[in-house]
């Protein structure tokens, strides 16, 4: 995949004319059948080169021997209890990852399959938590064309026949298929979350084809977006002087992916539904009590389409009808016999046996005549289990009913509403794809980052509410359901303390004190108490009632997603930080939740004993105060802190990164009701970090190990990073303390920013660019590409800058400089780690790895500053190294990072979506924000400006005037 030219030839447009002949776009030129103007684009006949996965060196080896032998042992005790442990270094998918990758199918939340450029369906992840990695071969799409008079006839799949395992044409299985497209004229097009393959005279040089792939992604749209299903619209043109009979087949194997098409017991049965919608359903008994997942594919037929299915079909010899039977009954008949549908349901297949399904569509294609032919996809698994036991009810079930026969609906419904989604992400997609002033990369790279959000593990529950509780514990979540919504709650302020209570004759059964030094608690009624059979964890569940939204049109349900489908932890919160951009834009109300959660998380503590690797000690699995690392993978929610390399509690960018995200989603949606629920977290949050401030100069110190999202990477003493970070929350902070009328805590907040700004300048600036650490470390120097994160979320929130803007832009200047352009040319984005002499910091392995979203990270900051041009080099570097046709091959799977030699750590990472950072700090400034945050100087005035009837007003109604403030040290718009 990787040419010489990666470091020396620049692209700037890769207009859809280069690839498909400009008479056959413009017969396309309908109905959405041409590919767009921008769009990531592949031959089929590219060639899928296996990708290089990382190593550690020899002296990184040694450094780490004893987390490894730790690792390893916890990876086989977790595998002794039936769980797959959340990193797990030493497990190899027997497929090897390659450069195939394409646009993901369906919503988020409710499972996904992805499909490569060249026509395979891969990575199934139906499972929460499970990837199955291997293409799924029986999953096609094939054409059988005879036109009049017979002399021509083509039958072909729709995919190169490159592929391992078809086998010998002599098979009963798919290797008797007819494998005839060689790929040399049909070309993929990819703008998520859509998709076009155009096949430009092949099988058949007189037909023209273009298959356009459709998934319900769409922005605000919280209904739609959930559903676990997908459309390809056929467009057939016909160049020919006679008449052609096309029909396309769709086939489909009962399987969710690895080898469990052979597990036994699944059946396959057809239906006729309403609206010329028909096809097979599919019903899957997943294994290890899992939940039973549907699959429906099916066909719309019209007055000039007809639908025909075969509803089971084998793959070797001894089926009732093999593959080979099916493929000869098409290329004979061209459909299949009218009366399949009346068969009912198949004969549980045995193990070792797979059923597959197939649909028919035919039509006859006049000479220079046009015909569009649909089908769709659907899986209906309306239960997701978690390994721990608890089941939960999937988002899209709120619209459609737990039943699994729901598939069948949602192929219907899919198939008479695809043009109504297209016109809405096309009224999304335009903007920005007409904005001249934009690169062309970077427009199709922004939409397609997304994939992740469908194929990166998402979760997407209807209710906090488990469906059932298989392991018998009760917990507070369940009890909720019986508590009665209170009305809205008035928030009582004082100097030192916020007390939240229930706005009822009843009083509330359940309060949040948030006292000056820092102590939280949160105390349940006896009828709330966990049984936590002998350990203390009866604060470790979530007591939802308190966060969740006061209005139903915001209950989005809940959301989880992995940090990758290497890392399988859900929301990991220090990487959360760089992706939620994507979701503010796009789902804020996701994001919301997904913060409320956190805040939530915040106040309670989880005594449980854990075993943190990196050092061997043991600690509690969650501390008071502290945020959490992550939601947890085998019991999410329930079980926070799956990682356990170190102990996060000691981390010190989780409770800073909190504090920031919150107060840029308050100030970017304007809603003061959330602020006011998760405002004693935030407070919780930056007290907590004052044990970290040793010598009480303001300032938080590292303590000598990798307490920050570089886990490998230790820090010494001040770090510009956290200390960034720090400072920007201390802004943060009183900001929004102003805000919700804690002036007290705001003063607070203000005094201890003055204090630590003035150290943190001290320490690390050294007139160019501000030092990794204050330590006396070799890399102590070291130029940090994330060095000004603080400053990034102080810009992107709308706050002040934390450093005078020559500064600012001076450490900026040096990592494009450095970590850009010293390397490769700046071809690969930004490497995390560069000495000042111009060598990559190689102190550790994640020191000289290139991190794909710090380096988008890093751009928007640029873009903050002014500097557009820096911004758009050091991350088209990204796009080149991943997603170009002479780069590593990461496109839709983007990794973590990468080392200079284009190795590639952690596939499929979350990440990366902080390109949508990019775009955030691209936006007019005042779209970006709702919320004016007061100057720095003005906080010097907060005690002239508050009036005692501050104190007596209530949440409530200052959210019923979002927009405006009557404090006067706001500027109201209003």
């Amino acid at each position: 995949m990787v040419s010489g030219n990666l470091f020396h030839y620049r692209k700037n447009s890769w207009p859809p004319e280069e690839y498909i002949n400009r008479t056959t776009l413009q017969l396309f030129d309908i109905d959405s059948s041409a590919p767009p103007e921008h769009a990531w684009r592949r031959k089929l006949n590219s060639q899928a080169s296996i990708l290089k996965e990382f190593s550690v060196t020899f002296t990184e080896a040694i450094k780490m021997v004893r987390l490894g032998v730790r690792l390893w042992y916890y990876v086989r005790e977790e595998a002794s209890h039936g769980r797959k442990a959340p990193i797990d270094p030493f497990t190899r998918e027997h497929c090897k990852p390659s450069s195939t990758q394409g646009v993901p199918l369906g919503g988020m939340g409710s499972g996904s399959i992805s499909r490569g450029f060249r026509g395979e369906f891969r990575h199934f992840q139906i499972l929460p938590g499970t990837c199955e990695t291997s293409p799924v071969m029986a999953n096609q799409f094939s054409i059988f064309i005879s036109r009049d008079g017979g002399n021509k006839k083509y039958a072909s799949v729709l995919a190169p026949g490159q592929h391992d395992g078809i086998g010998k044409p002599s098979d009963q299985g798919i290797s008797s298929w007819g494998w005839n497209l060689t790929g040399q004229h049909s070309t993929y097009h990819a703008l998520f979350p859509r998709a076009w393959t155009v096949y430009d005279g092949e099988p058949d040089p007189e037909l023209k084809i273009s298959c356009r792939q459709i998934s319900p992604f769409i922005p605000h749209n919280y209904r739609e977006s959930s559903l676990p299903t997908a459309v390809f619209v056929y467009t057939l043109v016909n160049t020919g002087k006679e008449r052609a009979k096309v029909s396309l087949l769709f086939t489909w194997a009962n399987s969710i992916g690895g080898s469990s098409h052979l597990t036994g017991d699944h059946v396959n049965e057809p239906f006729i539904g309403e609206d010329g919608v028909s096809g097979v359903l599919l019903h899957h008994k997943t294994a290890k009590d899992n939940p039973p997942v549907t699959f429906a594919i099916a066909a719309c037929e019209t007055q000039n389409v007809s639908v025909s299915v075969l509803p089971c079909f084998g793959l070797k010899e001894g089926s009732c009808i093999t593959a080979k039977d099916m493929w000869g009954k098409m290329v004979q008949d061209g459909h299949f016999d009218r009366e399949n549908f009346n068969k009912g349901a198949s004969m549980p297949s045995s193990p070792g046996d797979t059923h597959c399904a197939a649909v028919s569509a035919s039509t006859w294609v006049e000479p220079h005549g046009k015909c569009t032919i649909a089908f769709s996809v659907a899986w209906s698994s309306p239960k997701v289990k978690f390994c721990k036991g608890k089941s939960y009810h999937r988002r899209y079930t709120k619209y459609y009913g737990t039943s699994e026969m729901a598939a069948k609906d949602m192929v219907h419904d899919s198939l008479t509403n695809y043009m109504l989604w297209e016109e809405e992400i096309e009224k999304w997609q335009n903007p920005i794809l007409k904005d001249e002033q934009l690169p062309e990369w970077y427009k199709f790279t922004l939409f397609n980052e997304l994939y992740f959000l469908v194929a990166g593990g998402t979760v997407w529950i209807d209710s906090c509410f488990p469906a059932e509780d298989t392991n018998g514990i009760k917990s507070i979540i369940t009890d909720n359901k019986k508590v009665k919504k209170t009305k809205p709650r008035i928030v009582h302020r004082s100097a030192d303390t916020i007390k939240e209570t229930a706005e009822s004759g009843s009083g509330s059964d359940a309060s949040v004190d948030v006292d000056s030094i820092g102590s939280t608690s949160k105390r349940f009624s006896d009828e709330e108490a966990l049984s936590d059979h002998g350990n203390s964890v009866g604060e470790n569940c979530f007591a939802s009632k308190l966060l969740n939204p006061t209005n139903d049109e915001d209950d989005v349900g809940r959301f989880l997603y992995l940090e990758g489908v290497e890392y399988i932890m859900w929301c990991t919160y220090d990487v959360h930080f760089y992706a939620s951009f994507a979701l503010l834009e796009l789902f804020p109300k996701i994001e919301l939740s997904i913060q409320r959660e956190f805040a939530n998380a915040v106040l309670f503590e989880d005594r449980r004993k854990v075993k943190f690797l990196a050092e061997g000690n043991w600690g509690i699995r969650k501390v008071k105060g502290a945020v959490p690392h992550d939601l947890g993978t085998h019991d999410p929610w329930h079980e926070m802190n799956a990682y356990n390399i170190h102990d996060t509690s000691r981390w010190k960018d989780l409770n800073p990164k909190f504090v920031l995200q919150v107060y840029r989603d308050f100030a970017a949606t304007g809603d003061l009701s959330f602020g006011a629920d998760v405002w004693p977290a935030v407070r919780a949050a930056i007290e907590y970090m004052d044990q970290f401030d040793r010598d009480n100069d303001g300032l938080i110190e590292n303590d000598g190990f990798p307490d920050q999202t570089y886990d490998a990477w230790t820090v010494h003493g001040v770090s510009a990073y956290c200390g960034s970070l720090w400072l920007a929350a201390l802004q943060a902070g009183a900001a929004m303390a102003l805000q919700l009328g804690d002036e007290a805590f705001a003063e607070k907040c203000k005094n201890k920013l003055i204090k630590a700004k003035a150290v943190f300048e001290e320490k690390l600036w050294n007139g160019s660019y501000y030092n990794y650490d204050s330590g006396s470390s070799s890399n102590s120097k070291s130029i940090q590409a994330d060095q000004l994160a603080g400053q990034w979320y102080t810009a992107a929130s709308g706050l002040p800058d934390l450093f005078d803007e020559q500064k600012i832009r001076s450490a900026l200047q040096k990592v494009f400089d450095f970590n850009v352009m010293k390397v490769r040319g700046g071809r690969m984005g930004a490497v995390n780690g560069m000495h000042p002499n111009g060598k990559v910091d190689e102190t550790c392995m994640q020191s000289r790895e290139v991190w794909t979203g710090v380096t988008y990270a890093a751009a928007a900051t640029m873009i903050h500053a002014g500097m557009r041009d820096q911004a758009f080099t050091a991350a088209e570097g990204i796009f080149t190294a991943g997603w170009s046709e002479e780069g590593f091959g990461y496109a839709f799977q983007t990794p973590e990072g990468w080392t200079i030699g284009g190795h590639f750590r952690s596939l499929i990472y979350m990440r990366p979506l902080a390109i949508w950072a990019m775009q955030f700090a691209l936006s007019p400034s005042t779209s970006r924000t709702v919320l004016k945050a007061p100057m720095l100087n003005m906080m010097d005035k907060t005690h002239h400006v508050a009036n005692s009837s501050h104190d007596e007003c209530t949440v409530k109604k200052i959210a019923d005037k979002a927009r405006c403030f009557g404090n006067a040290v706001f500027h109201c718009s209003c």
